[in-house]
């Protein structure tokens, strides 16, 4: 039986989190459900004609089928590249777990699946007192680990998965990118991870010079979801 959504995370920023969640959300759009994509935290935006642009949230926009109002698929976003507690700090805010679940709920009332993406890895603070962490288990998803192939990310996803085991959250698969096509001992590496992990290996995708979601397709696995 399919969730009700999933919590998208990675073992470090720019490991492919926003690339799996559309996926995702492509993938259960295609078997007839309704589909809603949620980025609660953006930081880091471009300007395009002088307006702010962020492209994950958009991505995420695009892959889904809800057309849901923008304060509820984004619930905060800044314009700096930063950690999201000090984006916050710095635009005079504070990042409350209380707003983001409450449009999630809204999400879920018009959604049959939502997909959460996280910002950075799992354990980025929010704020003084919570990180991602706490927002994963206030919203109770399952999570799916996306993993940045490249050297050192066996002790980034090791060290992940037991932290999001140790919230209480169930472990729903993990994903393979290969953001370094340069990365020595791949295959050793991924063998290594599938033997540690304990999870189920939901794709291994490889570099990918551009985006292209038919392709991509075939390198997932998400009917193992289901």
């Amino acid at each position: 039986m399919t969730a009700r959504g999933y919590f998208v995370t990675g073992t470090d920023t720019g490991v492919g989190k926003t690339l799996i969640s559309a996926a995702l959300l492509r993938y259960f759009a295609q078997r007839g459900l309704r589909v809603a994509g949620m980025k609660p935290v953006a930081a880091g935006c471009e300007w395009r004609d002088g307006v702010a642009y962020w492209d994950d949230v958009e991505q995420l926009r695009a892959a889904a089928n809800v057309d849901a109002a923008q304060a509820l698929v984004n619930t905060y976003r800044f314009e700096a590249a930063v950690a999201p507690h000090i984006a916050a700090a710095q635009a005079g805010m504070t990042i409350q777990l209380d707003v983001i679940a409450r449009a999630c709920d809204a999400l879920h009332a018009q959604a049959d699946v939502v997909i959460v993406e996280g910002a950075g890895g799992f354990r980025v603070p929010l704020n003084d007192h919570q990180d991602m962490s706490d927002l994963a288990r206030k919203l109770s998803l399952p999570v799916i680990l996306v993993v940045g192939m490249r050297l050192g990310c066996i002790n980034h996803a090791l060290l992940s998965a037991e932290a999001i085991r140790q919230a209480g959250l169930p472990l729903a698969g993990w994903v393979a990118n290969r953001i370094d096509p340069a990365m020595a001992q791949f295959d050793a590496n991924l063998a290594t991870l599938q033997q540690r992990l304990n999870m189920p290996l939901l794709g291994v995708v490889p570099w990918l010079a551009s985006m292209d979601f038919s392709a991509l397709s075939t390198y997932l696995a998400f009917e193992k979801l289901l």
